[in-house]
């Protein structure tokens, strides 16, 4: 492990020019060194339709909550 700390940039080229690299700690394999893989997952809409409920009023913003907001117009 002190040694693979030591020469980080030495074996990070060696995953890039496709080496297996084992890092041990005591003489035992603990990880391997692999190069990053950039995923990109299609986004996809939706999902939530049965977890979600917009009540029939939603779009009805009460006047005291509008005033909370903009004040009621006397000051």
């Amino acid at each position: 492990m002190h040694e693979a700390k030591s020469r980080l940039s030495e074996l990070a080229q060696m995953v890039l020019n496709g080496e297996k690299v084992v890092i041990a700690r005591a003489g035992k394999p603990i990880l391997d060194l692999v190069p990053h893989v950039k995923t990109k997952r299609k986004r996809l809409a939706g999902g939530y339709e049965k977890e979600i409920e917009i009540s029939d009023d939603f779009d009805e913003t009460p006047l005291e909550i509008i005033n909370a907001f903009y004040g009621d117009g006397n000051g």
